[in-house]
């Protein structure tokens, strides 16, 4: 049975934006975690994206923030009160986004700090008002940290979001530098993200929570009725042909095509432009300028195809995408789910095509144990 927004008893503020963006009913994560975390408790939840967990915690920081009102004589420039860290760039601008829609009504400040865009623009944003809340990427955090710009004496919320891949994109040590400067756990309140709940994820749960609820949404959940998934067993000398086969013929919208490595998807991304294809590349090593011109014009529909890297892939919030192409199968069965939930969104239907080749078809059989489905597999002809 779902349960409606209306039972939280949420500051006014904050409901007049809930209301305004059309959600009535929560998600499974939201009415599972919310309960607990408007209440004050520390969580972890597990959870893809697409299920609603951006809004669950920005849900229960802003209406702490709205309902525990500091007055300015107790405050700092450079002194958030909130803290949501996130592994990529394109994370960390969608998080603030949403946050923008919620903060609508109020005079909240919301500030992001992410590698790629010029310190000195950053310092001023940081300057112009007192800080809320903060959404940064733990590299430029950092680089914020040591200059003295930011402190985090008056931190009452740490969010952690998609701590898995903070850990495998190799920014534990900076965000343990950062926890040292925190106030204690105790002290403070912290919830965390992850789309797997390994040793690692669940040790730094551990040493960063205090008393955490646990939530868990399987992430067959959100491997979505509404996508046909299809599997193509092809050579990797035929992929590009069968890729173009795929193109001219499927009633493509939007397509997001998923390669493994920066390599793949750039020499893509010039072999169809060559050829006169709308198509654009998001990547880790782009300047941030150019990769949000490239999403703008994606959104906007300029650019029909859109090639990416995981890392790259994971802010990509975009209606109207019709196709998912995974080029490359991806080395984690998350990652195969956090992609094909670019399509078949928002009760629209859509199609994940992927194409298993001599060097990454041994991932089938995994696929096809934890997502609980036997492939069909079919051949170019």
């Amino acid at each position: 049975m779902t349960q409606g927004f209306d039972t939280l008893a949420l500051h006014a503020l904050l409901e007049q934006a809930i209301d305004d963006l059309g959600f009535s009913q929560m998600t499974p994560i939201q009415a599972q975690v919310l309960t607990f975390t408007l209440a004050g408790h520390d969580a972890i939840g597990r959870a893809q994206t697409g299920t609603g967990k951006t809004a669950a915690f920005l849900i229960t920081v802003i209406n702490d923030l709205l309902s525990n009102p500091l007055s300015k004589s107790e405050r700092f420039r450079g002194e958030p009160r909130a803290l949501i860290l996130a592994p990529t760039r394109e994370l960390a601008l969608q998080i603030e986004n949403d946050a923008r829609l919620l903060l609508k009504y109020t005079d909240l400040h919301v500030v992001t700090l992410v590698g790629g865009v010029d310190y000195d623009k950053q310092r001023k944003q940081l300057n112009s008002a007192f800080l809320d809340i903060l959404v940064a990427t733990p590299g430029r955090l950092m680089d914020f940290v040591e200059q003295r710009e930011i402190a985090f004496d008056m931190i009452d919320f740490l969010v952690i979001d998609e701590a898995d891949r903070l850990l495998d994109m190799g920014f534990i040590p900076a965000v343990k530098t950062i926890m040292r400067k925190m106030p204690p756990k105790e002290a403070r309140q912290t919830l965390m993200f992850s789309a797997t709940f390994n040793y690692d994820v669940l040790n730094l749960a551990q040493q960063w929570l205090f008393e955490p609820v646990t939530v868990e949404i399987e992430p067959e959940q959100s491997t979505s009725a509404q996508v046909e998934q299809r599997m193509y067993v092809v050579g990797n000398n035929d992929k590009e042909r069968l890729l173009k086969h795929i193109l001219t013929t499927e009633p493509v919208e939007k397509v997001i095509i998923f390669a493994n490595r920066r390599d793949q998807v750039k020499q893509l991304y010039e072999r169809l432009k060559r050829e006169g294809y709308k198509v654009g590349m998001l990547s880790g090593e782009m300047p941030q300028d150019k990769r949000e011109k490239m999403l703008a014009h994606f959104k906007t529909g300029t650019l029909s195809i859109m090639i990416a890297t995981d890392v790259a892939g994971r802010g990509i919030h975009v209606n109207g995408i019709s196709h998912v192409i995974n080029y490359t199968l991806p080395d984690q069965v998350e990652d195969y789910v956090h992609r094909i939930g670019r399509t078949g969104r928002a009760g629209a239907l859509g199609v994940s095509i992927s194409f298993a080749s001599e060097d990454d078809a041994f991932m089938l059989p995994e696929l096809e144990r934890v997502l609980q489905q036997k492939f069909t597999l079919e051949r170019l002809d």
